[in-house]
């Protein structure tokens, strides 16, 4: 059976809480929000954490004005979905690097907000339906499987001892949004205006690519509508999930 023909199995519910990493504002928005907006209407939380602030995104914007101005955006954004904790490690946007640093800062995230579910963005070579992936996105995803075991073992990144953070070996899955590899979804019907509306909100981002806030609208809709061809023929954001 082909991956296109494979129907998408529904996402566990028995979790209380979760923790998004991500490369830039608009990574989430992109896909997943309408399936935290669904989390976090059922009373799960939801937190936020960005690897970088976005600052090379916006081609006619210098990076320190870009950085405050998508900052800014992602909180709103969040907002609208339910999401009132939102972080920022301020690693450079544009050339990511993978290595310890990162992967002990997402650690240290990890422990700090305990989650049973860790939410990251596609980490392979390409999208689904083709299209070749960017380096930050990759490295942050790769950052972020290797973070979740970090996380869990008291003896790497011995310093976050000294800090209050205990080892943390909570977390069940890991679900990758935009998977190419995509296993399970959400159904996001109720929630698609409220996903639209926070990619709305990075209206200086949308504006620097040339995007109107239809443009968007159709985009998400696109997206939802074939995700749902698998999931029952409802709109849903799908995922690959990763079992600890």
């Amino acid at each position: 059976m082909s991956d296109d023909a494979r129907q998408l199995s529904p996402m566990p519910t028995d979790w209380n809480r979760a923790l998004a990493v991500v490369a830039h504002p608009d990574d989430m928005e992109y896909g997943a929000a309408g399936a935290v907006a669904a989390w976090t209407d059922a009373g799960r939380e939801v937190a936020y954490l960005l690897a970088t602030r976005g600052e090379a995104g916006i081609d006619d914007m210098p990076p320190d004005e870009a950085a405050v101005v998508r900052e800014r955006e992602q909180i709103a954004s969040a907002a609208v979905v339910g999401v009132e904790q939102v972080a920022f490690l301020d690693h450079p946007d544009g050339v990511l690097e993978y290595g310890l640093d990162l992967r002990r800062d997402i650690a240290a995230a990890i422990r700090r907000y305990r989650p049973e579910l860790v939410v990251m963005t596609n980490h392979h070579d390409s999208w689904p339906g083709g299209g070749l992936n960017m380096a930050d996105h990759r490295v942050a995803g790769q950052a972020t499987l290797d973070a979740v075991r970090d996380a869990a073992n008291r003896w790497v990144f011995r310093d976050l001892l000294t800090e209050g953070l205990q080892p943390w070996s909570g977390v069940r899955w890991v679900a990758v949004a935009s998977s190419p590899k995509s296993t399970h979804a959400v159904d996001i019907t109720a929630m698609f205006d409220r996903a639209v509306e926070s990619l709305h909100c990075h209206r200086a981002y949308l504006q620097g690519l040339g995007q109107t806030e239809e443009d968007a609208r159709r985009f998400l809709r696109e997206i939802a509508v074939a995700s749902g061809r698998r999931f029952g023929g409802v709109l849903a954001t799908e995922f690959e999930l990763i079992s600890l």
